[in-house]
């Protein structure tokens, strides 16, 4: 967007009689925009399978990016790595940048393997937590007989 289109967008905005412009936002009256409505529901199915996602993730970028040990030998160096180093020792200086891409590509897989576990393993825990959570409001909210308590007593919980 051009400074004078903004300018244009800006006073047409004044013309209309606003006084405020509002960006990236819903009015409140539509049910959008932060209403009362707009509570954030996680089910733990939700957290499992996005868990699980990540994981399944993290498993196959591990076994199917891997180009620095694909085909790796019993010295540890794999196909790519070897094909670096010949044509290096020939003089080539592609295999210096075969070399160097090897290096960045691993780097920014390990990046991306550990934010995939780190995903998985933080929606484990997630999941965990509000497990305990749930049981220890449970059994908060229960009435001395083990029923449930009225809502008039729920709450006061919340006051």
């Amino acid at each position: 967007m051009g400074w004078d289109e903004w300018e244009q967008l800006k006073a047409d905005a004044a013309e209309r009689g606003s006084t405020q412009m509002r960006l990236n936002q819903l009015p409140a009256e539509g049910g959008g925009g932060g209403g009362a409505q707009a509570d954030l529901i996680v089910n733990q199915d939700d957290l499992g399978a996005v868990g699980h996602d990540a994981h399944t993730l993290y498993e196959d970028l591990r076994v199917g990016a891997d180009i620095a040990g694909a085909g790796a030998n019993r010295d540890g160096t794999g196909s790519t790595g070897q094909a670096a180093a010949a044509l290096k020792s020939h003089g080539f200086e592609t295999g210096g940048a075969l070399e160097t891409t090897v290096d960045i590509w691993t780097s920014q897989l390990k990046t991306v393997l550990q934010a995939c576990a780190h995903i998985s393993d933080h929606l484990d825990f997630s999941k965990k937590l509000h497990a305990q959570d749930d049981a220890k409001i449970g059994a908060v909210i229960l009435g001395s007989d083990g029923g449930a308590l009225p809502v008039s007593q729920i709450s006061k919980y919340f006051q």
